[in-house]
């Protein structure tokens, strides 16, 4: 039945991928895979909207997608998560990272790598629904724009 297969168990087989102890992992590197499995979310939601320029596009993902954003998604979400998933953000929001954003607050940069690592700790753990539901619930809690009118 290779339409219940999730994507991550598709990779995982047809890469060979060897099973390995989600604990093992460090904050960063849960980070690390958070920051692009919600970008993808982001990106296919944008692009699932409509056929728009690439700038349109960027642009709109770019806006969701900064530190800023994910920073005010977690601080709305603070309260949705379960005690295991608040201990993971905790400890990617703690880690020593050597590098910054550009555009972003120290605090800000520290939040929205926890929320990576946490996001990345839901998909490397088969919790996509998880995933995609705390992601639709700080979209529609802070009131951040990402459905509707290819201007937006």
């Amino acid at each position: 039945m290779e339409e219940s297969l999730s994507l991550l168990e598709k990779i995982k087989r047809d890469f060979e991928v060897k099973e390995v102890d989600i604990n093992t992992y460090s904050p960063l590197t849960l980070a690390f895979i958070g920051d692009s499995i919600y970008d993808l979310v982001i990106r296919t939601v944008i692009v699932e909207q409509g056929n728009r320029q690439p700038q349109s596009l960027h642009k709109k993902k770019s806006s969701i997608v900064k530190a800023q954003t994910q920073a005010l998604f977690i601080e709305a979400l603070t309260d949705e998560l379960d005690e295991k998933e608040a201990d993971i953000y905790r400890r990617g929001r703690n880690a020593k990272s050597y590098t910054s954003a550009k555009n972003a607050s120290i605090g800000d940069y520290r939040k929205a790598t926890g929320f990576e690592a946490l996001m990345g700790y839901l998909y490397l753990t088969g919790k996509e629904d998880r995933m995609l539901s705390l992601i639709k619930r700080a979209i529609e809690m802070t009131g951040t724009k990402i459905y509707g009118n290819k201007d937006q």
